[in-house]
């Protein structure tokens, strides 16, 4: 039998430019052409950065505005949508929180320490989570290390996080020059994970989990994760190599080395409305 796991593309992050890799998307038109191709390899998410006019980072709504028209007038609906709600030292989580609300997106990716950095932030930070919920926007909590997954549960516990129409993402390493992620990286994260759903009395807990990693064992990282029940993230934001070490031409040859791999093990990339189905 063939299981099916998630596989989103990270095309652009906030830091990187065509100076980086050419096939960087950055524009509108960009960011729709790499949909199609990352679609077209078993993407069934894409994970949206958007830029200014002078290509620094934005959370700007109308820089979102026309990416995600450009992007849905590539692909339709056969991509889920997410907008990234970064900071990158800019943003700060009210701005963050408005812009969310301004676009009313079908889903988002949050980390819990930027938004919630102190209990100062609390109160807001509980609200948007709520409303999330309410408005049925699929949120992605990203989790760095084992204290954010610790301050997930507490907020599992609390109520603050309901159950349902969300994931998480698990992320191997840190933004920073050389950082080289290794499938061991994972370990420490799920031990995590599996603990505090146990403590939660959660056994029964259906939050998927994804993950994403740094440099030339990307996709290495990524079907150990599959292959533990996850999912994956790829892409150019966090890496710009192949598995051989070369520089991989374009983010939907980054999505085939997963998939290579993966196929041969009965495991298939999903489809779009099965991710909306497994996060609803």
């Amino acid at each position: 039998m063939t299981r099916a796991f998630a596989l989103a593309v990270a095309p652009n992050g906030a830091r990187r430019t065509h100076a980086d890799h050419p096939a960087l998307p950055m524009t509108p038109d960009e960011l729709g052409a790499c949909a199609k191709a990352c679609l077209d390899v078993g993407a069934a998410m894409i994970h949206l950065h958007v830029r200014k006019a002078d290509g620094t980072h934005s959370l700007e709504v109308p820089d979102y505005t026309a990416a995600i028209a450009a992007v849905r007038r590539a692909v339709g609906n056969e991509l889920v949508l997410q907008v990234t709600t970064e900071a990158v030292g800019i943003y700060a989580p009210a701005q963050q929180i408005a812009t969310v609300r301004a676009l009313h997106p079908e889903a988002i990716s949050v980390a819990l320490r930027e938004i919630l950095p102190d209990a100062a932030h609390a109160p807001a930070a509980e609200a948007f989570f709520e409303w999330l919920w309410q408005e049925r926007i699929t949120a992605q909590y990203i989790l760095y290390d084992t204290e954010d997954v610790a301050h997930y549960w507490r907020l599992r516990a609390s109520g603050a996080i309901r159950p349902g129409r969300h994931w998480v993402l698990f992320v191997l390493g840190r933004y920073s020059k050389g950082q080289l992620s290794s499938p061991a990286d994972l370990l420490p994260l799920l031990a995590a994970w599996h603990g505090g759903r146990a403590r939660a009395d959660a056994e029964n807990d259906a939050t998927p989990w994804a993950m994403c990693a740094f440099g030339p064992r990307e996709a290495e990282c990524a079907l150990a994760a599959v292959l533990q029940g996850g999912h994956a993230r790829i892409g150019f934001e966090n890496n710009l190599f192949l598995p051989d070490g070369s520089v991989s031409p374009g983010n939907e040859a980054s999505l085939r080395a997963l998939t290579a791999a993966a196929v041969p093990l009965a495991l298939a990339p999903m489809t779009a409305d099965a991710l909306r189905e497994l996060t609803r």
